[in-house]
């Protein structure tokens, strides 16, 4: 029995670092597919804003009067936003600012088309237009959250694998830590879609 002592040890020991290992890996593996599938959200959240614009845009195109040029710079800086898209592979610092300047860009030309509407008290009080409204302020709420969520997943992730003795084996299996998404200065504060529907013109 002596004889197969330090074998027996060997393997006990053995099964504990692969254990170990398995462990480290498969956190690493769900905490960074939960990271991109959080980025996913991120995207999905920003097209559904992109949509509402598209609609919202058509309903100020029926005022005849409206003033073309910031039609023009929303729809331009829309085509701009929905082009530039990025894989969950890519999720690069440099793609997710690139990102980001499309969609600031956006919010810019919306933020001047909404104070434009308050010219057009017709367009003010256009029923498609008020829901819209709505919609569009949850959509910049939805945004906030799922840009939020993604940064925690991608902090977990981080986290796992940077802690000792996490760190020792993370690199060998090939984890990298990922980028937060950085939002433009001033730009956790959600696009001001409220009108004063009373003030009288």
């Amino acid at each position: 029995m002596k004889k197969w002592l330090p074998l027996i040890i060997i393997v006990v020991l053995l099964f504990i670092g692969y254990s170990w290992a398995k462990g480290i890996n498969n956190t690493a593996v769900v905490n960074q597919e939960d990271a991109k599938a959080a980025w996913s959200n991120v995207e999905s959240a920003y097209q559904r804003r992109n949509d509402l614009i598209g609609n919202l845009v058509k309903t100020v195109q029926g005022a005849a009067d409206f003033e073309k040029s910031t039609l023009t710079e929303v729809i331009n800086a829309r085509a701009k936003a929905t082009s530039t898209t990025i894989d969950a592979s890519g999720l690069t610092a440099a793609n997710m600012a690139q990102f980001q300047q499309a969609q600031a860009g956006l919010s810019g030309a919306l933020s001047k088309l909404l104070v434009s509407v308050e010219r057009y008290p017709d367009l003010k009080s256009n029923q498609n237009f008020l829901a819209l409204q709505n919609q569009l302020e949850g959509t910049e709420n939805r945004i906030k959250m799922e840009r939020d969520r993604f940064n925690a997943g991608v902090n977990k992730y981080n986290k796992h694998i940077k802690v000792f003795p996490n760190s020792m084996l993370a690199g060998m299996f090939g984890f990298e830590s990922m980028d937060l998404y950085k939002a433009n200065a001033g730009s956790e504060n959600a696009v001001d879609v409220n009108f004063d529907f009373n003030k009288k013109e």
